[in-house]
Protein backbone atom coordinates (compact mmCIF):
# COMPACT_ATOMS: atom_id res chain seq x y z
CA UNK A 1 0.00 0.00 0.00
CA UNK A 2 1.33 3.25 -0.74
CA UNK A 3 0.98 6.19 1.32
CA UNK A 4 -0.20 9.82 -0.06
CA UNK A 5 0.46 13.04 1.72
CA UNK A 6 -2.48 14.79 2.47
CA UNK A 7 -3.30 17.40 -0.09
CA UNK A 8 -3.84 21.52 0.87
CA UNK A 9 -6.83 23.36 -1.32
CA UNK A 10 -6.05 26.94 0.97
CA UNK A 11 -8.34 29.96 -0.59
CA UNK A 12 -5.00 32.22 -0.39
CA UNK A 13 -1.37 31.49 -1.16
CA UNK A 14 0.44 30.76 2.54
CA UNK A 15 2.89 33.27 3.94
CA UNK A 16 5.97 32.07 5.26
CA UNK A 17 9.85 34.02 6.40
CA UNK A 18 13.28 33.00 5.73
CA UNK A 19 16.71 34.69 6.00
CA UNK A 20 18.98 35.72 2.86
CA UNK A 21 20.93 38.31 1.55
CA UNK A 22 20.28 41.39 -0.72
CA UNK A 23 22.37 41.41 -4.08
CA UNK A 24 22.59 43.96 -6.67
CA UNK A 25 23.82 43.24 -10.14
CA UNK A 26 27.51 44.63 -11.59
CA UNK A 27 25.67 46.96 -13.60
CA UNK A 28 23.09 48.09 -11.16
CA UNK A 29 20.24 46.95 -13.05
CA UNK A 30 18.92 44.21 -10.99
CA UNK A 31 18.25 43.26 -7.36
CA UNK A 32 17.78 39.69 -6.14
CA UNK A 33 19.02 37.49 -2.99
CA UNK A 34 21.06 34.91 -2.45
CA UNK A 35 20.46 32.44 -0.19
CA UNK A 36 22.46 30.82 3.01
CA UNK A 37 21.96 27.51 2.37
CA UNK A 38 23.12 24.98 -0.87
CA UNK A 39 21.27 27.09 -3.10
CA UNK A 40 22.53 30.33 -2.21
CA UNK A 41 25.45 30.31 -4.91
CA UNK A 42 22.52 31.13 -7.24
CA UNK A 43 20.35 34.19 -6.83
CA UNK A 44 17.17 34.78 -7.12
CA UNK A 45 14.18 37.15 -7.97
CA UNK A 46 11.22 38.96 -6.43
CA UNK A 47 9.33 36.46 -8.05
CA UNK A 48 10.96 33.05 -8.97
CA UNK A 49 10.86 29.65 -9.26
CA UNK A 50 13.03 26.30 -7.72
CA UNK A 51 15.32 24.24 -9.78
CA UNK A 52 17.31 21.52 -8.25
CA UNK A 53 20.45 22.49 -7.11
CA UNK A 54 21.34 19.24 -7.81
CA UNK A 55 21.65 19.00 -11.30
CA UNK A 56 18.45 16.66 -11.40
CA UNK A 57 15.68 17.19 -14.42
CA UNK A 58 12.75 16.69 -12.02
CA UNK A 59 10.33 19.69 -10.91
CA UNK A 60 10.79 21.08 -7.96
CA UNK A 61 10.22 20.28 -4.47
CA UNK A 62 10.79 16.55 -5.15
CA UNK A 63 9.54 14.02 -2.48
CA UNK A 64 12.63 12.34 -3.07
CA UNK A 65 14.95 15.20 -3.14
CA UNK A 66 15.56 18.55 -1.31
CA UNK A 67 15.77 20.49 -3.91
CA UNK A 68 13.13 23.65 -3.80
CA UNK A 69 12.69 27.05 -1.99
CA UNK A 70 12.59 26.76 1.94
CA UNK A 71 10.86 29.22 4.15
CA UNK A 72 9.96 28.92 7.81
CA UNK A 73 6.24 29.44 9.18
CA UNK A 74 6.38 31.97 12.07
CA UNK A 75 8.93 35.13 11.89
CA UNK A 76 10.41 34.52 15.08
CA UNK A 77 11.72 30.93 13.69
CA UNK A 78 13.49 32.99 11.17
CA UNK A 79 14.28 35.75 13.51
CA UNK A 80 16.06 33.18 15.76
CA UNK A 81 18.09 32.31 12.86
CA UNK A 82 20.10 35.63 12.52
CA UNK A 83 21.79 34.98 15.98
CA UNK A 84 24.16 32.79 14.30
CA UNK A 85 27.45 34.97 13.18
CA UNK A 86 26.81 33.37 9.34
CA UNK A 87 23.87 35.04 9.55
CA UNK A 88 24.02 38.23 11.56
CA UNK A 89 24.19 40.51 8.19
CA UNK A 90 21.21 38.80 6.53
CA UNK A 91 18.10 39.84 5.87
CA UNK A 92 14.64 38.48 6.82
CA UNK A 93 12.54 38.04 4.04
CA UNK A 94 8.38 37.56 3.85
CA UNK A 95 7.43 35.49 1.15
CA UNK A 96 4.19 34.41 -0.62
CA UNK A 97 4.43 30.59 -1.74
CA UNK A 98 3.28 29.63 -4.89
CA UNK A 99 2.47 26.22 -6.57
CA UNK A 100 3.46 23.21 -5.09
CA UNK A 101 4.92 22.75 -1.75
CA UNK A 102 5.26 20.20 0.96
CA UNK A 103 4.74 21.15 4.42
CA UNK A 104 6.56 20.07 7.52
CA UNK A 105 6.31 20.59 11.25
CA UNK A 106 8.11 24.50 11.31
CA UNK A 107 8.33 25.42 7.79
CA UNK A 108 7.57 24.38 3.64
CA UNK A 109 9.49 23.50 0.80
CA UNK A 110 7.95 24.53 -1.98
CA UNK A 111 8.12 25.51 -5.91
CA UNK A 112 8.04 28.99 -7.11
CA UNK A 113 7.56 32.35 -4.15
CA UNK A 114 6.88 36.22 -4.47
CA UNK A 115 9.37 38.13 -1.99
CA UNK A 116 6.73 40.48 -0.12
CA UNK A 117 8.81 42.45 2.55
CA UNK A 118 12.47 42.85 3.48
CA UNK A 119 13.46 43.62 6.78
CA UNK A 120 16.98 44.85 7.22
CA UNK A 121 18.87 44.64 10.18
CA UNK A 122 20.79 46.95 12.26
CA UNK A 123 23.59 48.83 11.50
CA UNK A 124 27.10 47.19 12.19
CA UNK A 125 27.84 49.89 14.74
CA UNK A 126 24.20 49.26 16.34
CA UNK A 127 21.75 52.10 14.95
CA UNK A 128 18.97 51.66 12.64
CA UNK A 129 19.69 50.78 9.15
CA UNK A 130 19.34 53.61 6.55
CA UNK A 131 20.58 52.28 3.23
CA UNK A 132 22.02 49.41 1.60
CA UNK A 133 26.18 49.41 0.93
CA UNK A 134 28.12 47.10 -0.31
CA UNK A 135 28.91 44.12 1.77
CA UNK A 136 32.58 43.89 0.44
CA UNK A 137 31.73 40.14 -0.74
CA UNK A 138 29.26 38.69 -3.64
CA UNK A 139 28.69 35.69 -5.98
CA UNK A 140 29.60 35.89 -9.72
CA UNK A 141 27.76 38.63 -11.24
CA UNK A 142 26.19 39.55 -7.71
CA UNK A 143 27.56 41.97 -5.08
CA UNK A 144 26.34 41.40 -1.60
CA UNK A 145 24.15 44.01 -0.08
CA UNK A 146 24.27 44.71 3.72
CA UNK A 147 22.22 47.73 6.12
CA UNK A 148 24.15 50.25 7.23
CA UNK A 149 23.01 54.13 9.06
CA UNK A 150 23.87 57.22 7.25
CA UNK A 151 27.27 57.96 9.15
CA UNK A 152 28.87 54.49 8.42
CA UNK A 153 27.37 54.79 4.70
CA UNK A 154 29.44 58.13 3.55
CA UNK A 155 31.91 57.72 1.38
CA UNK A 156 30.54 54.11 0.17
CA UNK A 157 28.70 52.51 -2.46
CA UNK A 158 25.12 52.85 -1.34
CA UNK A 159 21.51 52.11 -2.49
CA UNK A 160 18.72 53.37 -1.31
CA UNK A 161 15.73 51.64 0.33
CA UNK A 162 13.27 53.36 -2.05
CA UNK A 163 15.84 52.26 -5.29
CA UNK A 164 16.07 48.76 -3.92
CA UNK A 165 12.52 48.38 -4.29
CA UNK A 166 12.39 50.05 -7.93
CA UNK A 167 14.54 47.81 -8.98
CA UNK A 168 12.41 44.87 -7.79
CA UNK A 169 9.96 46.06 -10.44
CA UNK A 170 7.05 44.96 -8.11
CA UNK A 171 5.29 45.81 -4.99
CA UNK A 172 8.46 44.78 -3.06
CA UNK A 173 8.24 46.78 0.59
CA UNK A 174 11.60 47.20 2.37
CA UNK A 175 11.30 47.79 6.44
CA UNK A 176 14.64 49.20 8.31
CA UNK A 177 14.66 46.53 11.55
CA UNK A 178 13.48 42.93 12.14
CA UNK A 179 11.35 43.86 14.59
CA UNK A 180 8.13 45.34 12.53
CA UNK A 181 4.85 43.89 13.75
CA UNK A 182 2.47 42.44 10.91
CA UNK A 183 -0.20 44.80 11.20
CA UNK A 184 2.35 47.98 10.31
CA UNK A 185 0.57 50.63 8.40
CA UNK A 186 1.58 52.59 4.77
CA UNK A 187 2.77 55.76 6.80
CA UNK A 188 5.31 53.59 9.52
CA UNK A 189 8.64 53.35 8.96
CA UNK A 190 8.65 51.13 5.91
CA UNK A 191 9.73 52.13 2.46
CA UNK A 192 7.42 51.39 -0.07
CA UNK A 193 8.30 50.33 -3.68
CA UNK A 194 4.90 50.73 -5.02
CA UNK A 195 4.84 53.98 -6.58
CA UNK A 196 8.60 55.18 -6.00
CA UNK A 197 10.25 56.47 -8.91
CA UNK A 198 13.96 57.61 -9.58
CA UNK A 199 12.87 61.09 -8.30
CA UNK A 200 11.76 60.14 -4.72
CA UNK A 201 14.22 60.45 -2.20
CA UNK A 202 13.44 59.68 1.63
CA UNK A 203 15.11 61.81 4.16
CA UNK A 204 17.57 59.04 5.03
CA UNK A 205 18.75 59.10 1.33
CA UNK A 206 19.02 62.39 1.53
CA UNK A 207 20.73 62.73 5.00
CA UNK A 208 23.32 60.18 3.70
CA UNK A 209 24.09 61.77 0.31
CA UNK A 210 24.29 64.83 2.45
CA UNK A 211 27.33 63.43 4.48
CA UNK A 212 29.01 61.81 1.16
CA UNK A 213 29.03 65.36 -0.36
CA UNK A 214 30.28 67.01 3.55
CA UNK A 215 32.59 63.98 3.05
CA UNK A 216 33.95 65.01 -0.33
CA UNK A 217 34.29 68.94 0.45
CA UNK A 218 36.52 68.12 3.52
CA UNK A 219 38.31 65.96 1.44
CA UNK A 220 39.13 68.73 -1.54
CA UNK A 221 39.47 71.57 1.25
CA UNK A 222 42.38 69.47 2.41
CA UNK A 223 43.85 69.48 -1.04
CA UNK A 224 43.46 72.66 -1.50
CA UNK A 225 45.42 73.50 1.58
CA UNK A 226 47.93 71.66 0.69
CA UNK A 227 48.51 73.24 -2.99
CA UNK A 228 48.26 76.59 -1.30
CA UNK A 229 50.38 75.95 1.33
CA UNK A 230 47.87 77.16 3.80
CA UNK A 231 47.79 74.03 6.11
CA UNK A 232 46.24 76.59 9.77
CA UNK A 233 43.63 75.85 11.13
CA UNK A 234 40.13 77.82 9.98
CA UNK A 235 38.81 77.78 13.56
Amino acid sequence: MRLRLPQERPAEPPRGYKIAHPVRSHDGRRIGFAGVSIGGAAPYGVVDEARCVYGRRHRSPALRCDCGFHCLHTLTDALALTCADAYRRAALLEVTVLGVYIRFERGMRYARQRVRVVRVGPCCCGLPPEVFVDAGWGRTGWRVLTGACAGCAAGRDMVGFAEFARLSGGRLRVLPGYLHTEGEGEGGAEVAGRAAGPAVRTVAEMAAEASLMQARVDWLQGRLARLTGDVTDPL
